[in-house]
């Protein structure tokens, strides 16, 4: 930590700078470019976590008998919430599984949550996003600028090795990337942090439970263009599956620290306390008609109660970026936003 200045903050308190405006303009623009150059109209994919390898159905269990400290928010009283699950890809492409596999993503969006949210476009959910990475892409959003300008070039590794190097974010990216056998097998982390009731910050993780078969066949040929879900489709085809959540509080505003999404918080200092289980039951989800409702589905960090208040700026910059880029996808596709229910069903 040598390297960074201690700036001696409050736990949970944010540092806004003041060109973040700016830069979200720039990181809106720059996607935005991205997506109309790869995508037809009509067949609009997302500018991050692109590939979608499938949404399920799920429900998350709070735990009972959890400690006052952590018993707020969602996680106040022990009961389940319905829950749409999806599985994705890194983007911003969506090539065959084998050539894009180091990351993945994954959004839960919970619903029939109480009480009034931060974004006024759905009333009724409470959404959670990780990535199969501990640490972020990008340190904040001057960084991930700098990456969407790469990015756009289709040379996003001189984000990390060009003139303005970023060496231990690359480090920290190939530490925990690999060839991915199963999403449903993987552990995915919030990398950034959120409330926990008024005056906690915390990050999250969905850590999977049990056995699922991690093979990916024809390696080391090549294997199918989606083996992913496949490999999702050949699982929930036998047996449910399970993912404990865990919440690790912050204890130190330096080591574990707000506005900087590039350093693990370390477990020494706050271990991952389980708090709930993500269910996911044995089913049927890759028919047309659920993909295409997996493909229209909005996720974002602030369709949230004010006890998970994103925090950072990465997450500030989150809501308007995640708001303006699914409705510029959802307006070239042709379709309304929706707020699922949970009582959907597919032919």
């Amino acid at each position: 930590m040598a390297f960074r200045r201690n700036e001696k903050l409050a736990l949970a308190q944010e540092t806004i700078s003041a060109d973040e405006e700016e830069l979200l303009e720039t990181i809106i623009e720059r996607m935005r470019a991205h997506m109309s150059q790869d995508f037809a109209p009509e067949e609009m994919e997302r500018g991050g976590n692109t590939k979608t390898h499938g949404v399920v159905r799920g429900e998350l269990v709070v735990h009972p008998d959890l400690p006052d400290h952590l018993r707020h928010g969602i996680f106040a009283n022990p009961r389940s919430f319905p829950a749409w699950v999806r599985l994705g890809g890194p983007g911003p492409h969506t090539p065959p599984d084998i050539d894009d596999v180091g990351v993945l993503s994954i959004g839960v969006k919970l619903m029939d949550v109480p009480g009034p949210k931060l974004m006024e476009d759905e009333q009724h959910t409470q959404d959670f996003t990780g990535i199969s990475c501990p640490t972020f892409t990008t340190p904040n959003t001057r960084e991930n600028a700098y990456l969407q300008y790469w990015s756009k070039r289709e040379l996003p590794l001189w984000y990390f090795l060009g003139r303005r190097p970023h060496i231990l974010d690359l480090l920290m990216q190939g530490l925990w990337s690999k060839t991915q056998g199963n999403p449903l097998g993987t552990a995915y982390y919030s990398c950034v942090p959120y409330m926990l009731g008024p005056d906690a910050a915390m990050q999250y993780a969905f850590f999977p439970q049990g056995k699922v078969d991690m093979k990916v066949e024809g390696l080391p040929g090549r294997p199918s263009d989606h083996y992913l879900r496949e490999n999702m489709a050949k699982t929930l085809g036998k047996h449910e599956v399970c993912f404990a959540m865990t919440v690790q509080l912050q204890t130190d505003s330096h080591r574990m620290p707000i506005e900087h999404a590039g350093i693990l918080w370390p477990e020494k200092l706050s271990p991952r306390v389980p708090v709930a289980t993500l269910r996911i039951p044995a089913q049927v989800f890759d028919s047309p008609a659920q993909m295409a409702f997996a493909r229209n589905l909005s996720y974002n960090p602030w369709h949230s109660i004010a006890e998970h208040r994103p925090l950072g700026n990465l997450n500030r910059a989150r809501r308007k970026l995640y708001y303006e880029l699914s409705r510029f996808r959802q307006a070239n596709n042709g379709v309304d936003h929706i707020e699922p229910t949970g009582e959907e069903t597919f032919s």
